[in-house]
């Protein structure tokens, strides 16, 4: 089956950081024998018109490759523009947060830019085949545009390979903290107000004054090779966001053992469910002061990772699979698509972010030799 990608989020030799999570997804799918093909448009380098300006990108990638589905990897404006105007086969749209949720905490102007851009993420979902949300909440902000049985909750998945358990006194070690400290990271994009920092410090300096000797830290520009060594190094994530969709970022601490402290928002609650030594709290310092106070005085790691599979990159990749299946027979039945073309595993290495609005190539996906038998089937 051959799938083309297109997405606004994606690492770059400006932003490796930039929409990893996008590029796991890929990978994943990749691994399990997909085909894929990347269309990044940089909306960064090429401003807000480089949407409009997608069609002849777009048409240049189906004659090339002939997909069996597009996949939208983000909505907004670019959503509402693929589905509106490409239609030689299924397109599926999958929605993050901001692009159902808005920006709430942003300027003026941004507000306004944020409002058109949930209007027409709505559009994009009631007219695509196949709808494909973060977290259970999103369907709800969908505010109806899309028919329930045409809508999946999938969540991003995080590679296990590389984030998992390590020694988190060396971790300390390595970064040069203080392994007296008790250590709070908090993962925000810089100077994103829906992030609150500015709660996520008074925490901080609250929990300060009950005697633990917490150390903050902005886990800010970090190349994303150096994330699993900064999460093992600290004690505890806070996440104070104002909204959410699915934050990777608490997927990946637990797959790390490492305690999380958040409001309630996204899907964190069901993230956390059940597991000692992670809490929930009301949005004011003193709260989440309490919170990771008791996270210190536990002083233990977490151990759940029958709970981190769920989320695994490759676990999510199959659910899609199975989501792109279902909607290529549904349009083969209703629509008379010409589809189906089998099982491809691509082998050639991963292409480069290239200048310019698009990258077009296979990507190769991770390495599976850590997988049992009837993981990779």
């Amino acid at each position: 089956m051959k799938i083309l990608a297109i997405t606004n989020l994606y690492p770059s030799a400006e932003f490796p950081s930039h929409g990893v999570f996008v590029q796991e997804q890929i990978k994943g799918l990749c691994a399990i024998g997909l085909e894929l093909r990347v269309l990044f448009v940089d909306r960064r380098r090429n401003g807000p018109m480089a949407y409009y300006r997608l069609h002849h990108e777009v048409r240049e990638a189906l004659a090339g490759f002939e997909p069996d589905v597009i996949h939208v990897m983000y909505g907004g404006v670019m959503a509402d523009q693929i589905v509106r105007h490409h239609h030689v086969c299924p397109v599926v749209v999958t929605f993050r947060g901001s692009d159902l949720l808005g920006e709430n905490l942003s300027g003026r102007m941004r507000q306004i830019i944020s409002r058109y851009g949930v209007h027409c993420s709505r559009r994009a979902a009631r007219n695509a085949d196949g709808v494909v949300v973060v977290a259970r909440h999103l369907f709800d902000a969908l505010n109806g545009a899309a028919a329930v049985d045409k809508v999946r909750v999938i969540p991003s998945g995080i590679d296990l390979t590389r984030f998992k358990p390590m020694d988190s006194r060396l971790c300390k070690q390595k970064l040069g903290w203080n392994p007296q400290s008790f250590h709070v990271l908090f993962a925000s994009s810089s100077g994103d107000p829906v992030k609150r920092p500015w709660l996520a410090k008074a925490a901080v300096e609250q929990v300060r004054r009950l005697d633990c000797p917490a150390e903050f830290h902005f886990i800010t520009g970090i190349p994303t090779t150096e994330m699993p060594l900064w999460l093992n190094a600290g004690d505890a994530v806070l996440l104070t966001s104002l909204h959410e969709g699915s934050p990777n970022i608490v997927k990946e601490s637990l797959a790390c053992g490492v305690p999380v402290v958040s409001v309630e928002v996204g899907d964190v609650a069901e993230q956390i469910a059940g597991l000692e030594g992670c809490h929930l709290a009301r949005p004011e310092p003193a709260a989440l002061a309490v919170k990771l106070r008791q996270v210190w005085q536990r002083g233990t790691r977490l151990d759940c990772p029958a709970r981190c599979e769920e989320f695994s990159v490759l676990n999510v990749a199959l659910k899609s699979k199975q989501f792109y299946e279902e909607i290529v027979r549904e349009s083969k039945t209703s629509r008379g698509f010409a589809t189906g073309r089998g099982l491809s595993i691509p082998t050639v290495l991963p292409v480069p972010v290239t200048h310019g609005k698009q990258i077009v190539g296979r990507i190769a996906g991770p390495d599976q030799s850590h997988l049992t038998p009837s993981a990779k089937e």
